[in-house]
């Protein structure tokens, strides 16, 4: 998940759908619970008329890693020091990354990954084993 490593969250849109915005373009669109842990402790982020606000304490910083671990769970750690994590969902899609130039990549139901890039097809990059 390297496109993400490097930029800066510009900013947050809180609704129904989180939405994360960074310098380089790209967007992160988080539609389930995700866990912010920081130097206040663990703060959970969910989606809705009525979000946490926790998300305003990354604004501004730079994203050092991202990774999509086995189980379909999203992490970002940001140079400041905090990870927010999102976990799969068994019945929706419960995050998106889009780059500026195409890419999207997605965590379908149940944890399975999936990209597409410009091109017509379809990439799977992993699918987990039932």
């Amino acid at each position: 998940m390297g496109l993400l490593a490097g930029q800066r969250l510009d900013y947050v849109q809180l609704g129904p759908a989180l939405v994360l915005g960074f310098s380089g373009g790209s967007r992160v669109v988080i539609e389930t619970v995700a866990r912010l842990d920081g130097p206040d402790g663990r703060a959970e982020v969910e989606p809705g008329y009525r979000p946490s606000d926790a998300l305003g304490t990354v604004l501004g910083d730079v994203v050092r890693t991202a990774a999509v671990r086995d189980s379909g769970e999203l992490t970002l750690v940001f140079e400041g020091g905090p990870e927010l994590a999102v976990g799969p969902d068994e019945d929706a899609e419960s995050w998106a990354v889009a780059s500026e130039d195409g890419c999207l990549v997605v965590c379908l139901p149940g944890g399975e990954v999936a990209a597409w890039t410009e091109g017509p097809s379809k990439v799977v990059i992993r699918r987990e084993a039932r």
